[in-house]
């Protein structure tokens, strides 16, 4: 998707990056357009090798306070969940405030799998498998502890407990609102009443843990080969990762849905250890993690200025989405 957010650099700057950080040529590049903040690039080199080069905005955009140094949480992702286990790209070089770039950089090995989302000929046992596989995913993602901070560590949004975290990580996202003059479909008000009224469920939640947040189809890379059957291949996009409640990843699988006990992926989750019980106040948190996601897809369009082909069928279920959780909230 086109963003004001994403970098534009000439050939020869991106050439010039791999060639004094991999110690090659770039022979060919293809932008790739499906993310919506950070410039991506698929990369042939000169030795062969195929990789994907995902660039930070430029430091002069004003962001949301959450985005933040995206690029080096992602880093931290790698650094940590690739041991654990998790199927990710292999990350080949990190660059922190390039001087000849002027900004953050990643550099990984191309996968050769295909996004969920455009994988074709799925049928439904097909995809109650690879739910099955991902909630397994996400019970190795959340078993990475944190280390007594929840939050966004690296954009400073954090607090000593997750329901003083979750209060901070809103409230910044409200001041953005205001910041860029987003309409939303509720009070400010409203909104900072839910998050407050409804926050003691938040203290049920007592160890961070590693939460991805962005588990939508489209950062779910397959391995499909002929005659067996649809496996991950990686989850990809990481930087809005932050130290919280893992009931939280379980928000963007079922994105403008709603998570019930007969869902494979919870089945995955359970069966490799995870723990999720859907009490009533799991439930409550659910919905306050609903109103932040759809805050998030609303407010982003401040900063990215998204063309209006492509956003509004997002911001029309964003407002559905947060109208719906603030009156469940209400009761």
């Amino acid at each position: 998707m086109e963003s004001r957010t994403k970098r534009r650099l000439p050939a020869a700057q991106i050439d010039a990056l791999i060639g004094g950080t991999l110690g090659a040529g770039v022979v060919s590049s293809e932008e790739l357009t499906d993310g919506f903040a950070n410039a991506v690039w698929r990369l042939v080199l000169d030795d062969g090798r195929r990789v994907v080069l995902k660039v930070a905005p430029p430091p002069d955009i004003d962001l949301l306070r959450y985005e933040r140094d995206l690029l080096r949480t992602e880093a931290l992702v790698y650094h940590l969940a690739g041991p654990a286990g998790l199927p990710l790209p292999r990350l080949l070089h990190s660059g922190f405030d390039d001087p000849e770039l002027g900004g953050d950089y990643l550099i990984m090995a191309e996968l050769d799998g295909v996004p969920w989302n455009r994988a074709e000929s799925l049928g439904e046992a097909d995809d109650a498998a690879l739910r099955r596989e991902l909630g397994g995913h996400l019970a190795a993602l959340h078993a990475i502890p944190g280390e007594g901070v929840f939050g966004y560590p690296i954009a400073g949004l954090t607090g000593p407990t997750w329901r003083e975290a979750f209060i901070v990580m809103t409230g910044a996202l409200l001041d953005d609102a205001v910041r860029y003059a987003i309409p939303l479909p509720c009070s400010q008000v409203e909104v900072a009443g839910a998050v407050h009224g409804n926050a003691r469920a938040l203290e049920e939640v007592t160890t961070p843990s590693l939460v991805h947040f962005d588990v939508w189809p489209g950062n779910v890379f397959l391995s499909l080969t002929p005659g067996e059957p649809p496996r991950i291949q990686a989850l990809i996009d990481h930087e809005r990762a932050f130290w919280g409640d893992p009931l939280a990843d379980f928000i963007t699988p079922t994105l403008f849905g709603e998570l019930s006990e007969d869902d494979p992926l919870v089945a995955g989750y359970r069966e490799a250890g995870g723990t999720l019980v859907l009490t009533p106040e799991a439930r409550v948190r659910e919905e306050l993690y609903r109103i932040y996601l759809n805050l998030i897809l609303l407010v982003e369009n401040g900063p990215r200025q998204y063309p209006a082909k492509y956003y509004t069928r997002i911001r029309d279920q964003a407002t559905a989405g947060l109208t719906k959780s603030l009156a469940l909230l209400r009761g």
